[in-house]
């Protein structure tokens, strides 16, 4: 009676123990580059399954819109600020099929919220007006280790973009639906 009582205590003992490691990590950072772009990101732990992640980089963008339509130079490379609240939703079954979630490592749905402001451009040759816009995307993602460092993360998204084209001159406001498709390459700190 003593050793099964002893079994049951061990292996609900273990069971605790590792359902206790099933979270977020409490903060990771690092850097990622993709084909359109690179970013510096942080990740806060909020709760067991969400984090905030804060994102500054420079997104690259071959513009073909009406705003750069008489510029000679479509390459641009713009600042841009994102929040995203990430909601890790297999981190307990990754664990449980002894997949690493170190490093958020896992699936996730987020909110990904930019803003490209008018600060500058990059490789701006014909002094285009810079036009910034502020969008709100809901995600669906991956992201996965490929040693204990390096990751890659995948998404994809449609939501919603406003432009804020009069401060650039123009004579109205554009709003439109904005897809979010991003493939990166990372380093974690």
């Amino acid at each position: 009676m003593k050793k099964t009582l002893m079994t049951v205590i061990l292996c609900g003992l273990t069971l605790i123990a590792k359902a206790q490691n099933t979270s977020v990590e409490k903060s990771t950072f690092g850097l990622q580059t993709g084909v359109l772009g690179i970013w510096a990101y942080n990740e806060v732990k909020l709760s067991n399954n969400v984090a905030l992640r804060t994102e500054l980089g420079f997104d690259f963008g071959i513009w073909e819109t009406t705003f750069y339509d008489d510029y000679d130079s479509p390459f641009l490379l713009t600042p841009v600020i994102v929040v995203e609240p990430r909601f890790y939703y297999n981190l307990k079954k990754r664990s449980e099929n002894s997949k690493p979630i170190d490093g958020n490592s896992g699936n996730f749905i987020a909110l990904k919220m930019g803003y490209h402001p008018d600060w500058f451009v990059l490789f701006n040759t014909d002094n285009a007006p810079v036009v910034s816009d502020f969008s709100i995307i809901p995600t669906w993602g991956i992201r996965r280790n490929l040693s204990k460092h390096f990751n890659y993360e995948a998404g994809l998204g449609a939501g919603f973009s406003y432009t804020f084209a009069k401060r650039a001159g123009y004579l109205k406001n554009k709003s439109e639906i904005e897809l979010n498709m991003h493939l990166r390459i990372g380093y974690r700190f």
